[in-house]
């Protein structure tokens, strides 16, 4: 039976060593890939997987060999992987770390975004507040020069109504004065016209006793001549009474025709003169001048009617002659009057004048 070789100390560590060195190339490989694709996250923990290959040894040596080397890569294996856990507890650590401090990053943020918000918070309160005293401050302003307006205003006004005051004084002061000036003119001429008045009245006062006893001559002797008249008149109309009751029946009519004549004038005079008792001579009555009126009347004397025929050419002349006419309401002197001496009256023409009326 052919004895076999025990292998030499070189070649007994020969292949471990290479197995040990690509396991370890394979773990920083796994590493190294974990590393670069998950930064944030924790890497996997890698799995070692060695396969223990058992070397087929025809001496107990060998086999004894085999496994111390298989427990020495064991023992770095357990080592190699301690180190790996201790390296992921530390990516682990250093990762929460990380979050942590992230988080702590984001609270600070968010610490200084609210500082932030409440300092322009703050800013915005202050502005406004210092806007609002400065329109404060500002109406303050606007109402205090409107009280300094209305106060020059109203010394203003006070100043005006002092200046007019003293104007109206000063005014009423130079009327004052004027009208004592035309009192005592006015007083100087009153006292002139009454002197003047007092010498024209003296005059007048002559001037009417002169004419009064100018008229007294003149009416005593229209009376003495009217009585004259009368006296005439009558013992005419007593001698054709006479002659009518002892003359023959064709003398009687004669006599009676004038005597109606005579009675219808003596109509017509009594009628002017009771119309110049109610006459009221007008301004622009003047001699010369003539109205023909148109005159009905009942059979007691009644004036009914009274218009103008034929004017004057002067309408308040006229209008004076219609009224003093219907003034005198009735002639009771006519009552008793024959029908036939009364027709003439019912409507007929009497003409005046001013100097018919002026009695």
């Amino acid at each position: 039976m052919q004895q076999m070789r025990e292998p030499s100390a070189s070649e007994s560590y020969f292949w471990p060593s290479v197995w040990a060195i690509v396991l370890h190339v394979l773990v920083f490989g796994m590493l190294f890939v974990s590393f670069a694709f998950t930064p944030e996250l924790p890497p996997a923990k890698p799995i070692v997987q060695a396969t223990l290959y058992q070397l087929k040894s025809k001496s107990r040596a060998t086999t004894q060999t085999n496994q111390k080397i298989a427990g020495e890569a064991q023992k770095s294996a357990a080592r190699q992987t301690e180190v790996e856990q201790m390296e992921q507890k530390k990516i682990e650590q250093e990762a929460i770390k990380a979050a942590e401090q992230k988080k702590e990053d984001a609270a600070q943020k968010a610490e200084e975004s609210k500082k932030a918000d409440e300092t322009k918070k703050a800013e915005e309160a202050k502005k406004a507040d210092e806007a609002k005293k400065a329109d404060e401050a500002k109406k303050t302003a606007e109402a205090k020069k409107a009280e300094d307006k209305k106060l020059a205003d109203i010394a203003k006004k006070k100043s005006e109504e002092e200046a007019k005051k003293a104007a109206e004084e000063e005014a009423k002061k130079a009327a004052a004065e004027e009208a004592k000036k035309k009192i005592v003119e006015d007083a100087k001429k009153k006292a002139a016209e009454e002197a003047k008045k007092k010498s024209e009245a003296e005059e007048a006062k002559k001037k009417v006793a002169e004419d009064a006893k100018k008229k007294a001559a003149a009416d005593a002797a229209k009376k003495k001549s009217q009585e004259a008249s009368r006296k005439s008149a009558e013992e005419k109309k007593a001698q054709a009474l006479a002659d009518l009751l002892s003359d023959t029946p064709q003398r009687q009519q004669a006599l009676a025709d004038e005597q109606g004549d005579e009675v219808a004038g003596s109509f017509d005079d009594l009628i002017r003169a009771r119309a110049a008792e109610g006459w009221a001579r007008p301004p622009s009555a003047r001699k010369g001048m003539t109205v023909v009126l148109q005159i009905g009347m009942l059979p007691d004397g009644t004036v009914t009617s009274v218009s103008v025929a034929k004017s004057s050419g002067d309408g308040p002349f006229d209008a004076s002659a219609v009224a003093a006419v219907k003034n005198i309401g009735r002639l009771t002197e006519m009552q008793g009057m024959k029908p036939s001496d009364f027709a003439p009256y019912r409507s007929f023409k009497m003409t005046f004048t001013p100097e018919d009326l002026a009695l």
